[in-house]
């Protein structure tokens, strides 16, 4: 390499440095990113005290990382050049074919140990039946696409040595989920399974709750949405797969939703399609994360019962085929709301109490002490 050829390489990458700074003050910063689905660092304010005890620099950093020109595509193209050097993990998310799927890792074994004895303790205080159902993510259902050597924790190990109380009924999704790991049963950008998987998971719910299971015959898919890119579409940058389908199955007439995503009562849709405008567009179920919400089918009468789900996000896809079962179906979140599980079921005349987490969310969370209040 000459010393000219040198000097020319220097001043083209200070050149380009320079464009780059210059286009990032010129742009305006933005505060989400769509893509990613989250708020994105800002400028931090300057203060002796922040740059004395590092706040202010690495506020900086981050605040350049974020609001660097094209962060998108350059998050794409690195991720399309590591595939190419022969790379499967990205961001703990395997790339299996046309698939992403989440890396489960170990849990705390004195969490998990806590969480389940929170159940064990729930189960004395309750005047109605208890249930424990656990979904495994598609690392263990779909483990057979995952990429040679792939490392992910084994949920079928941890379900197949779960015990619990004798008080507590305990629902295997995930036997119903493997009868069906040919199909479609998980989204291929996202870690929620898709109305198809919540479906089979309704009717594993429904069996072990004494109740008649669904028939898919009964339904008429509409496709709500054909461009859904969830969670690890965002997490992972491989933004090249085809896009997800998201299909709305229960009809909405003759159910009434009552939401508490504000705070306050009020009536919403089953489906808040807006969220289908957007980028998370799974929160299209329900109105995505809320303190609390209750269906009601009024076909049904007070005979068929009510339903309580301590829950997490997946249960939005499932909770309205358990509407065509019982007369009301309550879905209660423990990250959003701090009423004691115990006495909203006695108040509001519960039947059935079921704890329906997906593996992943379960071993990791940190609310479920609140359980035994």
């Amino acid at each position: 390499m000459t010393k000219a050829y040198s000097r020319f390489l220097a001043a083209f990458f200070c050149v380009f440095l320079g464009a780059l700074l210059v286009w990032h003050v010129v742009l305006p910063d933005r505060e989400k990113s769509q893509t990613e689905n989250r708020l994105l660092s800002q400028l931090p304010e300057f203060s002796w005290e922040a740059l004395k005890d590092g706040s202010y620099t690495e506020g900086i950093e981050s605040y350049f990382a974020d609001q660097f020109p094209l962060r998108d595509a350059w998050t794409g193209m690195k991720a399309r050049v590591e595939q190419l050097l022969g790379k499967r993990e990205f961001n703990d998310i395997y790339l299996a074919g046309d698939t992403l799927i989440s890396k489960v890792e170990k849990p705390n074994a004195e969490l998990l140990d806590k969480n389940l004895s929170y159940i064990d303790r729930l189960a004395e205080k309750l005047p109605a039946n208890l249930y424990l159902g656990l979904i495994p993510s598609a690392a263990e259902i779909w483990k057979d696409k995952l990429p040679a050597g792939a490392d992910s924790w084994d949920q079928g190990a941890f379900l197949e040595d779960l015990t619990v109380s004798d008080k507590i009924s305990q629902i295997d999704v995930s036997a119903a989920l493997k009868e069906h790991a040919g199909e479609q049963i998980y989204y291929r950008t996202d870690h929620h399974w898709t109305t198809l998987g919540a479906f089979y998971g309704a009717n594993a719910l429904l069996e072990a709750l004494g109740r008649e299971p669904l028939k898919e015959s009964d339904f008429t898919p509409e496709i709500a949405a054909d461009d859904f890119n969830g969670t690890l579409y965002s997490q992972s940058g491989i933004h090249w797969l085809q896009s997800d389908t998201i299909e709305f199955w229960v009809k909405e007439e003759g159910l009434t939703l009552s939401s508490w995503l504000t705070g306050k009562e009020a009536i919403a849709p089953l489906y808040d399609r807006s969220y289908l405008e957007v980028k998370d567009k799974y929160s299209a179920f329900l109105g995505g994360n809320q303190p609390l919400c209750v269906i009601k089918n009024e076909a049904l009468s007070e005979d068929a019962g009510k339903i309580l789900l301590i829950r997490d996000s997946y249960s939005d896809a499932l909770a309205p085929f358990l509407a065509q079962r019982y007369a009301e179906v309550h879905l209660f979140d423990l990250r959003y709301n701090r009423t004691p599980v115990s006495a909203y079921a006695a108040e509001n005349g519960i039947d059935d109490v079921v704890v329906l987490y997906s593996i992943q969310n379960f071993i990791s969370d940190n609310n479920l002490f609140l359980l035994t209040q």
